[in-house]
């Protein structure tokens, strides 16, 4: 008799404890703790249940109805109370979904900017529009007639070797070299006068090194009208370079270049604009190569259905890594696509 009671004793602080462990419970992660600390293998009511082994068998059958209700009558109070803890919080999601601020500022804002690419770009179609040329764009996967042929640079031209071509499955299909070609279909679809700036990715199948990819941005203008000369082509370059490096005493030089496209060919080159006696961008030499330009060939006139009796005009090109890299004193073309944060954020 003194074991039942020592029992019955354990059964009723043990009910008391479980109650008090449920009403401090207010979520279901605490319920479950609850649930393990009194219910689960090793818990208090199942080690208390587990003694029954060791009683005799006269007490076992007193004691086994009290275990086994308690251990019950345990369950149910623990499911209806989860079951109302779940309810609660389904409840409580459903309302912050419902009530959700989507104006309200996060106390860490990570700004994105734009890259050094778009900027650049930006900067020189802002120049050029000032100026009244109106902005062109063309397709990056282009025939060999707008990459080559209708820029004078025929099947057996050994202009073609320069240019390390992406050819395609496609028979005369390729990725553009140059942004050249947005000139031709430009020529073909658009009136004249023409004045056009053009942006956009070109393809080479060069070696990476800190000064080349096969993955690079031209930029180039074009400009054709009635008695077009030198003078309109070195004018235009000038005005440009000043506005772009803010430097109104700007000066230039003009040395022969070729390229099929322009006869005659230029090489522009640009005072260098951040020292006076010579620094690590110009090489000493005070001079920065920059532009090749030139007017625009008759035979390109022609491909285009321009007669150039009447009409003339001027190009010229620059490579839009080679700007950045100058005004910015970026030393390797490879940071441009490394998508290093430490790079971009920069600018």
């Amino acid at each position: 008799m003194l074991v039942m009671k020592k029992l019955e004793e354990k059964i009723s602080k043990l009910k008391q404890e479980f109650e008090t462990a449920l009403e401090s419970a207010h979520s279901t992660e605490q319920l479950e703790q609850v649930r393990i600390a009194f219910l689960g293998r090793s818990g208090q009511i199942t080690e208390l249940v587990g003694t029954i082994k060791e009683l005799s068998a006269e007490d076992k059958r007193i004691a086994g109805p009290l275990l086994n209700e308690l251990k019950k009558e345990s369950q149910e109070n623990f499911d209806q109370i989860l079951q109302l803890c779940e309810l609660r919080e389904a409840q409580a999601a459903e309302n912050k979904k419902q009530w959700f601020d989507v104006t309200m500022s996060k106390p860490i804002h990570v700004r994105g900017t734009k890259h050094i690419y778009s900027q650049v770009i930006e900067q020189l179609e802002d120049i050029f529009i000032s100026m009244g040329y109106d902005i062109a764009d063309g397709p990056e996967v282009e025939k060999d007639y707008y990459n080559f042929k209708a820029l004078n640079i025929p099947d057996d031209h050994p202009a073609r070797d320069m240019h390390d071509t992406f050819w395609l499955d496609i028979p005369g299909m390729l990725l553009r070299t140059h942004t050249s070609t947005i000139q031709v279909h430009a020529m073909e679809s658009r009136t004249l006068p023409l004045a056009l700036f053009a942006t956009g990715r070109c393809y080479r199948n060069e070696a990476l090194d800190a000064s080349h990819e096969f993955n690079f941005t031209q930029a180039e203008c074009l400009f054709i009208d009635k008695d077009i000369s030198i003078a309109n082509l070195l004018a235009t370059a000038k005005t440009f370079l000043q506005t772009l490096f803010e430097k109104k005493d700007l000066n230039i030089r003009v040395r022969p270049g070729y390229f099929p496209f322009v006869e005659p060919g230029l090489e522009i080159d640009m005072e260098c604009p951040f020292c006076l006696h010579g620094c690590s961008t110009c090489k000493k030499t005070r001079w920065i190569e920059l532009l090749g330009a030139g007017l625009v060939h008759p035979n390109v006139l022609r491909s285009s259905k321009i007669d150039p009796d009447y009409y003339s005009g001027f190009a010229f090109g620059m490579g839009i890594e080679r700007l950045a890299m100058i005004r910015h004193g970026i030393t390797d073309i490879r940071h441009f696509h490394a998508s290093k944060l430490n790079f971009l954020n920069q600018f």
